[in-house]
């Protein structure tokens, strides 16, 4: 990318809190790692940074803070698989880290295959996705997608680890998927049948994941690793971060760029309920078009019952009432180079924060 490209891109900008309405806003603060950079920053509504921590690696892809005040983050770390499909390198992990406030390292695990999501487990330990080669014969069967070369498929594997780093439990895409129903997307290569982008614990022994290029969420029961729950592309089109909420809902960001049932590609935020895989509450914006965000990118309702959305793309951090109403925005100023050597501000995924959910 030549100066003048990069200068054009900046262009497009207006970076930092570019709106902030104090009475509307929820109060607090948002953790965020800019892809590509150092550092991850926690950040008061007004654009103030009041914390950061600085890495060796960059993110691989996000961090977010524990029950426990500590930052719990994934990074990304160049080995034999950096080459695997061309893609890879982009949402790569294969580190898990683990800081205390002062930015000392406290627990570490390594392995290669790790990306996109890890959460920290009650039990000390971590549970993240890999990934598995998919045996030749069953991605014949695999239908959908764009056959652009001869490399191997690959399919999502959860993997639960304990505090000393040994596997307690796990469970494989291949063994519990249906070549009749999970359909890649028809705009996607075949290097991936799943692409997941989401591992959620949840209560009663139950994970969520999130499989993009079937655009499908769904819940598993750990003890026999059947679906006891899942929605698929009649709904969403290449999604990031479902979370529950107390309501029983989940909340979600529909990147949109594999929808089928809808004309105009753009991007949504969805609240769903499961018992009827109704839609309950959305955001998007008016045109459709000024909110899409392709990859990345994510949902967190609040306290006060506004939404903080990650547009992550454009490495933007917003907030909506429940009406809508854009009451605060943030446009990462960070530009960094990626391993494709595009410069950009990309988020994966901001989390906001209370000011009494902090230890200062």
């Amino acid at each position: 990318m030549t100066q003048i490209d990069q200068h054009k891109i900046r262009r497009l900008f207006r970076t930092g809190v570019t709106a902030y309405d104090k009475e509307l806003a929820c109060p607090g603060y948002v953790l965020f790692s800019p892809l590509y950079g150092n550092n991850t920053y926690l950040m008061a509504l007004d654009g103030t940074f009041v914390h950061q921590w600085e890495h060796e690696h960059v993110p691989g892809l996000y961090g977010y803070l524990t029950p426990q005040n500590t930052l719990f983050y994934s990074a990304k770390v160049q080995d034999r698989t950096w080459d695997i499909f061309p893609i890879w390198r982009l949402f790569k992990g294969g580190l898990l880290q683990e800081y205390d406030w002062e930015g000392n390292l406290i627990w570490e695990h390594t392995h290669e295959f790790i990306h996109h999501d890890a959460r920290k487990m009650d039990h000390g330990g971590a549970i993240y996705l890999s990934l598995e080669e998919v045996p030749p014969a069953l991605a014949k069967q695999v239908q959908g997608g764009i056959q652009v070369d001869d490399l191997p498929m690959w399919a999502d594997v959860i993997i639960e680890v304990d505090k000393d780093g040994n596997k307690i439990w796990e469970w494989h895409a291949i063994d519990h998927l249906d070549v009749t129903t999970e359909i890649i997307a028809p705009n996607v290569p075949r290097w991936e049948w799943t692409h997941g982008n989401a591992v959620v614990p949840l209560d009663n022994d139950r994970v969520m994941i999130s499989m993009r290029n079937t655009s499908t969420v769904g819940i598993i029961d750990k003890k026999s690793g059947s679906f006891v729950w899942k929605i698929g592309d009649e709904l969403l089109g290449g999604q990031h971060d479902p979370s529950m909420l107390p309501n029983g809902n989940m909340l979600l960001f529909d990147n949109g760029i594999y929808r089928t049932h809808d004309w105009l590609t753009h991007s949504k935020v969805l609240e769903i309920n499961p018992q009827t895989n109704q839609v309950e509450w959305e955001y998007e914006d008016a045109p459709v078009w000024d909110f899409y965000s392709p990859t990345v990118s994510g949902a967190q309702r609040l306290p006060n019952g506004n939404t903080l959305i990650t547009e992550g793309t454009t490495g933007r951090l917003f907030q909506v009432t429940p009406s809508g109403q854009l009451v605060w925005e943030f446009v990462n100023p960070q530009f960094n180079i990626n391993p494709r050597d595009w410069e950009v501000n990309m988020i994966f995924r901001g989390t906001h924060y209370m000011r009494e959910d902090l230890p200062f």
